[in-house]
C-alpha cells in the first residue's frame, strides 16, 4: 500500500515569460523611484530559468525560493534582494551587485559571480518551509540545506563583511575575491581556489579548508580556532602564524625554516654566483624557493636567475642585488629594501611588495640572446605595491597588469609603454613620471 503523497516535493513554480518580466522590472523601477503605478517585484516561488535580465534593477525586489537557473543577470543591481533558497545555478552574475543580499540556503553551483560585489551579503543555511494541510510546517526538497556555491567562479568579487557560517563552497573558484572580514565559520570551502584573495579578518572557526590553494593570499588577522587546512597550499601567503597554530595543518604546504635548508646560505650564493660565472657549467643555480628569509642582507649580492618563488622576503635587504631573470612570483616582499636593484626581466607576478623601498631601481627590459634578440620584460601582473616606494624607477615595458599600486611612490618612474590595464592606481603619487605610450585601459584612481 502506498503512502501519502510526500510533503517535501519541490514547490509548483509560476513560469515567467521575458514580456511579463520587462512589464515587471518596469513596474519595479517605478517603485523604486516611488512613482505612480510602482510596484515592487513578488518573484517569490516564480520560474525565471535562461531569461536575460541583463543589468536589471531588481534591488528590494522578493525572490524567496525562485528558480533564476541559467539566467543572465549580469551588472543587474540586486542589492537588498531576498533571495532566500533561490535556485541560481549556472546563473550568470558578473559584475552583479549582491550588497546586503538574503541568500541564506541559495544554491549558486556553477555559478559566474566574477567581479560582483557581495558586501554584507548573507550566505548562511537556510532552509525554505511550507504548511501542510494541518499547518504544520515542512521542509521543502532541494539539492542542499546549505547555501551552496559548489563549482562557482567569484573571481575578483568583494564579499567583505559577508556571513556564510555553513556555507557549501566546495572546488569554487574564489580567487582575488575580497573577503575582508567575512564570517565562514563551519564553511566547507575544501579544495576550493583562493589564490590572491583577501582574507584579512575572516572568521574560519571550524571551517574546513582542507586542500584549499591559497598562493598570494592575505590571511592577517583571521580566527582559524579548530579549522582544517589538511593538505591546504599556503606558500606565498601573507599568514597570522598564531592563528595558524590553532588551525590542523597536517599535511599542508607552508613556508621552510632556514634550518631545513641542506648547506649554509651563505655556500648556496658562493655555488651560485660560481653558476653564473661559468654559465652553468659549474656550481648551482639558488633555489630558495617557499623558504623563510625575512629580515637577511643579500645586499649587492649577484643572484640573477635564482629561484624565490613564495619566499618570505619580508624586510630584507636587497638593495643594490643583482635579480635579473629571477623568479620572485608569489614571494613576500613586504618592507623589502630594493632600492637600485636590477630586476629586468624578473618574474614578479602576485608578489607582496606594500611597503617595499624600490626607489631607483631597474625594472625594464632584458634583452634575450637566441636565433633573434627579445625584449623579456618584467612582469608584475597582480602584484601588491601598496605604499611601495618606485620613485626613479626604471619600468619601461614592465607589465603591471591587475597591479594594486594604491598609494604608491611613483614620482620620475620611467613607466613608457608600461601595461597598466586594470592596474589600481588610486592615490598614487605619478608627478613627473613618464606614461609615454603606457596602456591604461581599465585603470582605477588614476588622475593625470
Amino acid at each position: 500500500m502506498n503512502g501519502p503523497p510526500s510533503d517535501d516535493s519541490p514547490p509548483k513554480l509560476k513560469r515567467i515569460t521575458q514580456a511579463e518580466a520587462q512589464l515587471m522590472l518596469a513596474k519595479h523601477k517605478r517603485f523604486l523611484g516611488s512613482k505612480a503605478g510602482g510596484v515592487r517585484a513578488n518573484l517569490t516561488l516564480c520560474d525565471l530559468s535562461h531569461l536575460d535580465l541583463t543589468a536589471a534593477n531588481l534591488s528590494n525586489a522578493e525572490m524567496n525560493g525562485a528558480c533564476l537557473r541559467k539566467t543572465k543577470l549580469r551588472g543587474a543591481q540586486m542589492n537588498l534582494a531576498n533571495l532566500f533558497a533561490a535556485d541560481l545555478r549556472e546563473a550568470d552574475l558578473v559584475g552583479a551587485n549582491l550588497s546586503r543580499t538574503d541568500l541564506r540556503g541559495a544554491c549558486l553551483r556553477g555559478a559566474d559571480l566574477s567581479e560582483a560585489v557581495m558586501v554584507q551579503s548573507d550566505l548562511r543555511d537556510g532552509v525554505l518551509l511550507k504548511p501542510d494541510k494541518a499547518g504544520n510546517l515542512h521542509a521543502l526538497a532541494y539539492d542542499t540545506r546549505s547555501t551552496e556555491l559548489t563549482q562557482a567562479k567569484l573571481t575578483g568579487s568583494d564579499l567583505s563583511q559577508s556571513k556564510m557560517s555553513n556555507a557549501f563552497i566546495v572546488q569554487t573558484d574564489l580567487s582575488d575575491c575580497i573577503l575582508r572580514n567575512v564570517k565562514l565559520m563551519r564553511a566547507d570551502l575544501s579544495n576550493s581556489n583562493l589564490t590572491g584573495a583577501n582574507l584579512d579578518g575572516a572568521d574560519l572557526t571550524e571551517a574546513n579548508l582542507s586542500g584549499a590553494i591559497f598562493r598570494g593570499a592575505v590571511l592577517t588577522g583571521v580566527v582559524m580556532n579548530q579549522t582544517k587546512l589538511n593538505g591546504a597550499d599556503l606558500f606565498g601567503a601573507v599568514l597570522d602564524y598564531g592563528a595558524l597554530s590553532r588551525a590542523d595543518t597536517t599535511g599542508a604546504k607552508l613556508p621552510r625554516s632556514m634550518e631545513t635548508l641542506e648547506t649554509g646560505l651563505k655556500e648556496i650564493i658562493a655555488a651560485h654566483q660560481q653558476w653564473i660565472e661559468s654559465s652553468g657549467k659549474f656550481g648551482v643555480r639558488a633555489s630558495l624557493a617557499g623558504f623563510d628569509l625575512r629580515d637577511q642582507d643579500f645586499s649587492g649580492v649577484n643572484l640573477a636567475a635564482a629561484d624565490f618563488e613564495a619566499a618570505i622576503l619580508k624586510g630584507a635587504n636587497l638593495s643594490s642585488c643583482g635579480l635579473v631573470m629571477a623568479n620572485l612570483s608569489y614571494a613576500d616582499l613586504r618592507q623589502a629594501k630594493l632600492s637600485g636593484a636590477d630586476l629586468r626581466g624578473a618574474n614578479l607576478i602576485r608578489a607582496n611588495l606594500s611597503a617595499a623601498d624600490l626607489s631607483t631601481a631597474r625594472l625594464g627590459p632584458v634583452n634575450v640572446y637566441g636565433t633573434t634578440i627579445q625584449l623579456w620584460p618584467t612582469n608584475l601582473s597582480r602584484a601588491r605595491l601598496c605604499g611601495a616606494n618606485l620613485s626613479g624607477a626604471m619600468l619601461k615595458v614592465a607589465v603591471l597588469n591587475n597591479a594594486d599600486l594604491t598609494n604608491a611612490k611613483l614620482a620620475d618612474a620611467d613607466l613608457r609603454e608600461a601595461k597598466l590595464q586594470d592596474a589600481i592606481l588610486t592615490g598614487a603619487d605619478t608627478r613627473s613620471a613618464d606614461l609615454t605610450g603606457a596602456d591604461l585601459r581599465g585603470a582605477h584612481g588614476f588622475i593625470p
